[in-house]
């Protein structure tokens, strides 16, 4: 009977867990197209103005701190973008063991990371471990608004252009998950400045691969650009914006990656939580049978005896 009265409890207790599991996945169904739509509908413009200071930068000869910072200077920035809440499966675990392996790496080339976090769940880790981290934030992990990259971008702004007396820091990294599709979310690493300088590739097309009446094709001309009022300028005007829109960008595809990671972790939950029960069940109706056969062995046993005495 008290086996029978434990299969009853664990199978109670297991049925109320796993209609938290299943409200959880469809509340995290309910939320991950629009996570995914606004993720994917702000990755062109954060592409397009990524592009931009990729042109500038590349055709340029230029020395502002968006391509170069003092080499002397061993500090950098890591910004870890993890989530408040739990039930997400391994989605906070992925982010926290890529940023310990990066400020890993660099401490073995000589730098000096300091540590930014954008999550309750990563600031409880890393308080709790007595790690220093510069600056936190948390809230809306799920759902992040412009608000809260203004803010991270800022901090790190001020990071960045602090000179290195003052503490600033010579590099930024964001480490973020980015949203692949609904089953496969990929954590990445990104550094943010200085902006790494990438040859621009010339296409060639029907224009582009005439020949000269030598028979030797035409050189193609690069784009020349005019600074108006002047590069600094430019580049000043360019540098928060850039900055801006690829932490809002991490932020959204983070946010998508979440709440997919969520739904997969509680669909999978709610499965095993099923599965548990059906073999609570089965346990439960094989301990009841033989406490059934049992009991009518008894009954049948005491009848022959008492038939038995009488003859």
């Amino acid at each position: 009977m008290g086996s029978q009265l434990a299969l009853k409890s664990r199978i109670a207790s297991t049925g109320s867990l796993e209609k938290i599991f299943n409200a959880q996945e469809m509340i995290a169904s309910s939320h991950i197209a629009k996570a995914r739509d606004v993720a994917l509908n702000a990755k062109p413009y954060a592409d397009a103005i990524f592009d931009a200071v990729q042109a500038v930068v590349s055709h340029s000869r230029i020395t502002h701190p968006i391509v170069r910072k003092e080499e002397d200077n061993p500090r950098v920035a890591v910004l870890a973008l993890t989530a408040d809440r739990g039930m997400a499966g391994a989605y906070t675990s992925s982010i926290i063991r890529e940023t310990e392996e990066l400020l890993a790496r660099l401490d073995n080339a000589g730098k000096q990371p300091q540590l930014y976090v954008y999550g309750r769940r990563g600031v409880t880790y890393y308080k709790y471990r007595n790690r220093a981290i510069a600056s936190t934030w948390e809230g809306d992990t799920d759902k992040p608004g412009v608000e809260v990259a203004e803010a991270i971008s800022k901090a790190l702004m001020d990071a960045y252009m602090k000179p290195a007396s003052e503490g600033g820091v010579s590099e930024l990294y964001i480490v973020y998950t980015e949203f692949i599709n609904m089953v496969v979310q990929k954590v990445r690493v990104l550094r943010m400045l200085p902006v790494e300088v990438v040859e621009a590739k010339v296409e060639s097309g029907p224009d582009m691969s005439r020949e000269s009446e030598a028979g030797e094709p035409d050189t193609t001309v690069r784009p020349l650009y005019r600074f108006e009022p002047s590069l600094d300028k430019v580049l000043d005007a360019i540098l928060p914006k850039y900055i801006q829109s690829r932490i809002h960008e991490c932020l959204l595809e983070a946010a998508a990656s979440e709440t997919a990671s969520r739904q997969n972790a509680m669909h999978t939950a709610t499965d095993n939580a099923r599965n548990l029960i059906d073999s609570l069940t089965r346990k439960l109706n094989a301990s009841r049978q033989a406490s059934i056969t049992q009991e009518l062995t008894e009954i049948i046993g005491s009848a022959d005896a008492l038939n038995t005495k009488e003859e």
